[in-house]
């Protein structure tokens, strides 16, 4: 399969005890690189766990997706001298990291046909709290709604497998709704125009 779109970076994470803002807290956001062959099932990848399943996980949002490209943006935002600064694959929370394919390019219902399994476009993320304490600002949760780069929820079509540097197929589905109309930002410029 030739494709401009890429899978950069398969990611998972288990539920564990975080402490953000003084108290302890359940989350799966940091998520970690798998190399080879990840099985995807109805519910999402092999190992991956999701703390809070009214805003994480379940059929509909089984996978989160991040374009790669985005990255670039965070990195600026990280405090200078910052040993972390350089933010690996899976830290915005996803667990596919895709080149090629931005938010402004998709719609809810949309596939993404891999080598070995079939993925559909549900909506766009909505951040949380614990998403800026894993970026240390106050501020990255409204950022990341300015800019419009959430990245989006997947459910599974097909269940089978994928890895990272597969290419893969965006195959549109009824495109009446686009992911960043979702956002509010579908008429706004972002750094990425």
């Amino acid at each position: 399969m030739t494709s401009q779109h890429r899978v950069v970076g398969v990611q998972v994470g288990t539920a564990r005890p975080v402490v953000i803002g003084g108290r302890t807290v359940l989350s799966a956001i940091i998520k970690t690189t798998v190399n080879g062959r990840v099985a995807v099932t109805a519910l999402g990848l092999a190992g991956d766990e999701q703390a809070d399943l009214s805003v994480h996980g379940g059929l509909s949002k089984a996978v989160y997706a991040y374009p790669s490209e985005h990255y670039a943006y965070w990195r600026g935002q990280r405090p200078r001298g910052d040993a972390s600064d350089t933010l690996p694959f899976g830290s915005m929370g996803e667990n596919l990291t895709l080149s090629g394919l931005l938010e402004r390019a998709v719609f809810v219902g949309d596939e993404l046909h891999f080598k070995d399994c079939v993925l559909r476009i549900t909506q766009p993320r909505r951040p949380c709290f614990k998403f800026n304490a894993v970026m240390q600002d106050r501020l990255a949760g409204k950022k990341m709604a300015q800019t419009g780069f959430c990245g989006f929820y997947l459910s599974v079509v097909a269940a089978g497998s994928i890895e990272s540097g597969e290419a893969f197929e965006l195959v549109p589905g009824a495109r009446s709704t686009s992911i960043s109309s979702l956002t509010g930002v579908s008429r706004r410029k972002t750094r990425d125009d």
